[in-house]
């Protein structure tokens, strides 16, 4: 059975990475079993594997973290839940590509309990919804916006990092960087959408949704 924990308060980021990094460790010896960690954040910026300068715009006195995990530019916050999965994937399928795929699944089945119609976008990892009620882009083409963000590390087949949804962060904050190495489209949050969900709710509904991606 994977263990869930919700962490309250705001979780130092160099905290919950040292704390992946050894669960993960034992997961793979064979010591600890699987875990889904519920955090928050404090305000930061965090650079994935390939980030590149240009992706952050202006810190704005945030920190910014290197992070080993995959992806660009990132915002972690307050009002922004984290799910970081330590699951072995020795036992469910050596496949990456997979489990993306089922991250992405756990996420819009989560968007779906609040009435939100989150989609994959090709070429864009994340999960997003599609935005009519604001300008098309410049080429014509219709708007998305970001609403839950995917970043995986992957060592001896156990993963850490994960997925993290944006329920009520200060969506301000995303200014400071190119979201995932993505322009033209926007960020959005559940207050955004208009869903006045609690952080509880939400965690909640990501257990309920668990089972539908990760079976």
């Amino acid at each position: 059975m994977v263990e869930w924990t919700t962490s309250p308060g705001l979780t130092p980021y160099p905290e919950a990475v040292a704390f992946m990094e050894a669960r993960a460790a034992r997961i793979a010896s064979g010591e600890a079993g699987e875990l889904v960690w519920l955090v928050e954040h404090p305000p930061l910026y965090t650079a994935g594997t390939s980030a590149t300068p240009s992706g952050l715009v202006d810190a704005r006195g945030f920190p910014v973290y290197q992070s080993r995990r995959g992806g660009q530019y990132t915002y972690h916050g307050p009002g922004q839940r984290v799910a970081y999965v330590m699951l072995d994937l020795n036992r469910r399928g050596r496949d990456l590509r997979a489990f993306v795929r089922r991250l992405e699944d756990w996420a819009i089945a989560t968007l779906a309990a609040f009435n939100v119609t989150g989609m994959r976008r090709e070429g864009r990892v994340g999960v997003w919804v599609a935005r009519p009620d604001k300008p098309p882009l410049p080429d014509g083409s219709p708007r998305d916006d970001k609403i839950a963000a995917i970043g995986v590390r992957i060592r001896k087949w156990v993963s850490f990092h994960g997925i993290s949804i944006n329920v009520e962060p200060d969506l301000d904050h995303y200014a400071g960087i190119v979201p995932c190495g993505i322009t033209g489209h926007g960020v959005t949050s559940l207050l955004d959408l208009g869903h006045t969900a609690t952080m509880s709710d939400v965690d909640l509904a990501l257990k309920a949704a668990f089972p539908v991606a990760f079976g």
